[in-house]
């Protein structure tokens, strides 16, 4: 599957050739790669909590949405963590195909449930 013939559109960005490297890096194994980019994007405070808390979620495990919110320090903003999944435009840096629903279900994905399913499997956290 290539991730970029997927539907979400994609604002292009200067290519930074450590910052591709990592990104390739990823993509062909070393599933920590990503972990050691800083990145920054614009957002509401609470965006930034979860967006920082997604960092947190391990290789090869997910969250719930709940779990997300109460790790960004909201425990009731459920919505507003997934919200902020749908706006995160730095994925798989920031990890949000590693939320799914409480119920196990995958969830959502801007770069569709095919693309999520395969990052899970990549890393290990689907069989």
């Amino acid at each position: 599957m290539d991730i970029a013939d997927q539907k979400r559109e994609v604002k292009s960005v200067k290519s930074i050739p450590i910052i591709s490297d990592l990104v390739k890096d990823y993509f062909d194994g070393d599933l920590t790669a990503l972990g050691g980019i800083k990145v920054r994007q614009p957002g509401a405070e609470f965006s930034q909590e979860v967006w920082k808390a997604m960092r947190k979620i391990p290789v090869g495990k997910t969250w719930s949405y709940a779990d997300l919110a109460s790790r960004a320090g909201s425990p009731n903003a459920v919505r507003a963590a997934g919200t902020a999944c749908a706006r995160n435009l730095i994925a798989p840096i920031i990890p949000c195909h590693r939320v799914i629903k409480t119920g196990g279900a995958l969830g959502n994905y801007g770069y569709g449930l095919e693309v999520k399913d395969w990052l899970l499997r990549h890393e290990g956290a689907l069989k």
